[in-house]
């Protein structure tokens, strides 16, 4: 029988995973210079050649049952009509009509703020913090030459303006990964997480009012916007928090985006057909790193690595907080490690299960931890896919956009002290 302690020696393929990861990151300079799929197949190939006592066959085995798990199937479904909707929508201009409609309306000593608050509603509604930032990113550029304001501020706003949305939104990723791996409802999770992130997004919306309170400009040129563009957005969002089925809402979404965008003239019925493809394909990676992670994953519980980590993590826990410490703390290591929210979250998923079976966690409770902190850790990585994309656009230090990420720092605070005091409460269902 298994030693309850596990093997620690079966987390191996995982540290090659890591390694290769950071290893190629500081030898080129570049975190995204090794491709995930090289780097988890490497890993794969160490996990299958361990173990001796068991054929290459059955490893084989667990590895195309862990990959083909209905969880693991059912997110790669919900990534690809995410996928497609956001492009979908991208293609009838919904991203334009949206942030123009937020900045004809805007006083100029709360450009900012707006940027700020702009930047949440469109991360929440594309659910993706780069497609976010690639589309308000000038913008902010913009604002910064019409201000006095400083552009590592603003480009400071978009981001955690992005990443509200990537932590919050129904269709992002990381919530998707993380509702999965805990086994709870997409509007379940949003209600956790939202009275926890509330406070942090009102403290960021003050904190910009009150560092840009003497800025004031109008915008130069026009910025015209289409109302009917907006409701796709809108609709997925109000639908999703009702308790629709993730699977109709995202469907509906891409129908109804279709719909407007070819009664506008955006694109032809062909067209519309190419761009849900597009979205299709713009998962494609995604999708491949979470069937093989889960194959990893399921090699490494069956070699005992899982059960390994389980007894580290929680070995000085002895209640639910320290439990959900755990979880937090974990997430947050594999994040700094990974630089990838989304992976963080699929590869820290399964111990997190099992250390809020451990603790009598709610699973509500335990995706919110998950998706909160590897989010707030993401947000900050000057290293990180968010904050090298703006630094990019605006051709400054990543290092000089860190201290204006006020939503990840001020999240990461919130979901510390929703831990330490408990709340949001839950009542058993």
């Amino acid at each position: 029988m298994q030693n309850k302690q596990g093997n620690g020696w079966s987390l191996l393929p995982f540290g090659v995973f890591i390694l290769l990861f950071i290893g190629s990151g500081i030898l080129t300079g570049d975190f995204y210079q090794m491709p995930v799929l090289v780097a988890l197949f490497v890993a794969i190939l160490v996990a299958l050649f361990m173990n001796r006592r068991k054929d290459f066959h059955s490893k084989l085995q667990q590895l195309t049952e862990g990959g083909g798990h209905s969880n693991i199937i059912l997110m790669v479904i919900i990534f690809l009509l995410a996928g497609a909707f956001s492009t979908v929508a991208e293609g009838m201009k919904a991203v334009d009509s949206t942030v123009n409609l937020g900045l004809s309306i805007l006083p100029g000593n709360l450009l900012i703020v707006g940027l700020f608050i702009i930047a949440c509603f469109i991360s929440i509604s594309m659910g993706t913090s780069v497609g976010t930032i690639v589309a308000l990113a000038p913008i902010g550029m913009g604002i910064a030459d019409q201000t006095d304001v400083a552009v590592a501020l603003t480009m400071g706003a978009v981001v955690s303006g992005a990443m509200f949305g990537d932590n919050l939104s129904i269709i992002s990723d990381t919530t998707i990964a993380a509702v999965r791996t805990q086994g709870t409802e997409m509007k379940d999770k949003f209600r956790a997480n939202f009275f926890i992130v509330l406070p942090a997004a009102i403290g960021t919306a003050i904190i910009f009012g009150v560092l840009t309170a003497d800025a004031s400009t109008t915008l130069q040129g026009e910025h015209p916007f289409e109302l009917v563009k907006v409701l796709p957005y809108l609709g997925v969002l109000i639908f999703a928090l009702i308790g629709v089925n993730v699977i109709y809402v995202l469907m509906g979404g891409i129908g109804f985006a279709g719909i407007v965008g070819l009664m506008m003239g955006d694109f032809t019925l062909m067209e519309f057909v190419t761009l849900v493809g597009d979205g299709f394909s713009s998962m494609q990676e995604l999708a491949l790193v979470v069937i093989l992670l889960g194959g990893l994953v399921e090699l490494i519980r069956q070699n005992g690595g899982i059960e390994y980590l389980l007894h580290k993590i929680s070995r000085g826990a002895n209640s639910k907080r320290g439990g959900e410490f755990s979880i937090a703390g974990l997430v947050s290591a594999v994040n700094v490690s990974t630089a990838n929210n989304t992976i963080s979250i699929i590869t820290a998923g399964p111990l997190a299960k099992q250390i809020s079976a451990r603790f009598d966690i709610d699973a509500r409770r335990s995706a919110s931890i998950l998706d909160i902190f590897s989010s707030s850790v993401q947000g900050l990585l000057p290293y990180g896919a968010q904050i090298l994309s703006v630094a990019g656009v605006a051709s400054i230090s990543p290092v000089s956009v860190v201290p204006f990420c006020l939503y990840p720092i001020l999240l990461a605070l919130s979901g510390i002290i929703a831990i330490f005091i408990r709340f949001p409460k839950f009542t058993t269902r």
